[in-house]
């Protein structure tokens, strides 16, 4: 059991690397090398896990919890019809739902680990 809870704290940095990567082999089958920039976005997360630093965790936190929060209130307002948005988007918001919710939850983990004392 100790060797589960020493490594759970990494589960949110997987998490995003996991979408980076899904992110990148998704547009790499369309446009080729401009898809290349995207693994950028991974290396901080992929930092977090070789070397962890506090306050690059509590930005990464922030970011991602502001990012989350406007897609929430973004999902929210469509689910309302509040937001007139064309019908493939719709689409796409059902399935992003469950992705939106667990992008929030992984940000404030992240923050959460940040807050603890052992990191």
């Amino acid at each position: 059991m100790k060797y589960i809870s020493q490594y759970t704290k990494f589960i949110p940095y997987f998490y995003f690397i996991s979408i980076v990567a899904y992110w990148f082999t998704d547009i790499n089958k369309t446009e080729g090398l401009t898809a290349y920039p995207i693994l950028l976005l991974g290396i901080p997360f992929l930092w977090q896990i070789i070397k962890p630093n506090r306050q690059l965790n509590f930005v990464l936190g922030i970011t991602f919890v502001c990012v989350s929060s406007y897609l929430i209130l973004v999902y929210l307002f469509n689910m309302l019809n509040m937001l007139s948005i064309s019908p493939s988007i719709k689409v796409f918001m059902v399935y992003g739902g469950v992705f939106i919710l667990l992008n929030f939850i992984m940000a404030l983990w992240i923050i959460r680990n940040s807050i603890h004392k052992s990191f």
